[in-house]
């Protein structure tokens, strides 16, 4: 058994790439945040007069400083450029000159009015890799709209079949149309990374917000496609296989997975309701889920003998997948998550000590890391300059005539 990869020294897969970032919120800001967490040098260029608008979303740490930026923009730095300015857009330009990847979501037509488009960056630098993020995509008749997170689970299908049956339409608990372009968007931009490792040649790829949430209905789409029925909400139940839901206990729930012939007969073993997996009605999976509401009674009237605590211990000796639904506060003092270090400490200047998500992806030859905080507004918008070959006065020449801002902390 391998132990947990050690960042310490160690190489990182990404060092070396050079991602220009000028996306705000979160689906942009979240693959920015994949890259840099294994190497990548990640520079966020903000808008004037308060930056990502994220800075003032959610509960504060200090002055205008989130939470929610705080979690979304670790490993950066913080670069502020006025595109209104015709020197703050030739500043982006110069930028370009060595960066391997730029990543927007302005909506459709803003970049290349500013001169700041595909077309117009390669031609400074043939080897970039263009990512633009939108709500629904740079081409059809809803190309020009704006697009958040809700829209997308809406028009994606996601909300009609998301909640308890007979209930007001309900968004999935985390913004999954958002987390999800981002995600799509850095499995974009590596592929096209790696094609440009073989070849030698950038392009330009784009994802929307809608398509991320539609590429998440398989099931769901799936179902329709074969039969044409038109998916419900389930509540915690599977579309596809039952049991695999919550389960009402003495004290609250446990959720159990029994999605194939095994996993349902030992279930029903370990609840002491062997006398289930004789009857007829349950005797396969396709009756069970014909039967699921009916199913669920019956086994309800066992799991809420005893505590969730109780059947978990019965479950995992009887080799049943079942777990406990935590929350916050549960699932952040929970001894797995500790023990894979999934939870990452930072010190702020401004906020202190903060937290944050640690690596899902656990490289063990290149591990990524996490070892800045979410930086200051234009914290490194002088010593950025300065690499891309402006000189001090040129930068403070920039920062008066409102180009540009500098932080010099």
């Amino acid at each position: 058994m391998h132990s947990l990869p050690n960042p310490h020294g160690m190489p990182e897969a990404l060092e070396g790439v050079r991602v220009l970032d000028c996306s705000q919120i979160l689906a942009g800001p979240f693959c920015s945040m994949l890259l840099a967490d294994m190497g990548a040098d990640v520079i966020k260029i903000e808008k004037p007069n308060g930056g990502d608008d994220t800075r003032r979303m959610g509960p504060p740490f200090i002055d205008s400083e989130s939470a929610a930026f705080l979690a979304m923009n670790r490993n950066k730095r913080s670069v502020v450029l006025n595109f209104k300015e015709p020197a703050g857009v030739d500043a982006m330009k110069k930028l370009v000159e060595d960066a391997d990847i730029i990543i927007e979501n302005y909506r459709t037509g803003v970049m290349e009015r500013l001169g700041l488009g595909y077309e117009d960056l390669k031609a400074i630098n043939p080897g970039i890799i263009y990512c633009s993020i939108s709500g629904f995509g740079r081409t059809g008749p809803y190309a020009k709209r704006g697009g958040y997170d809700l829209i997308a689970q809406a028009m994606s299908g996601i909300m009609s079949f998301t909640g308890v049956p007979d209930t007001p339409p309900v968004k999935a608990g985390v913004p999954v149309a958002d987390m999800n372009a981002g995600m799509f968007s850095v499995y974009g931009i590596l592929a096209a990374y790696i094609h440009k490792l073989k070849t030698g040649e950038g392009q330009y790829l784009e994802i929307s917000l809608l398509e991320a949430a539609l590429a998440y209905t398989v099931w769901e789409s799936a179902g329709y496609f074969a039969t044409g029925e038109v998916a419900g909400p389930l509540g915690s139940s599977h579309r596809n296989s039952a049991p695999y839901q919550g389960l009402k206990t003495s004290d609250g729930y446990i959720v159990v997975g029994a999605p194939n012939q095994p996993n349902w007969e030992r279930l029903a073993m370990a609840f002491g309701c062997s006398e289930l997996i004789a009857r007829e009605e349950y005797s396969d999976n396709a009756g069970r889920l014909v039967n699921r509401a009916k199913l669920e009674e019956e086994l309800e009237l066992t799991t809420t003998q005893k505590t969730t605590d109780e059947w978990l211990v019965i479950l995992e000796e009887a080799g049943v997948p079942a777990g406990p639904i935590l929350n916050m506060e549960q699932i952040w003092t929970d001894p797995q998550v500790q023990d894979r270090g999934m939870e990452a400490v930072l010190e702020h200047p401004t906020a202190g000590t903060t937290k944050n998500i640690g690596l899902a992806a656990k490289l063990y030859g290149t591990p990524g890391r996490i070892t800045k905080p979410a930086p200051l507004l234009a914290q490194h918008t002088r010593e950025v300059l300065l690499r891309a070959g402006y000189t001090a006065d040129e930068i403070d020449a920039l920062g008066e005539s409102g180009a540009a801002v500098i932080n010099d902390i």
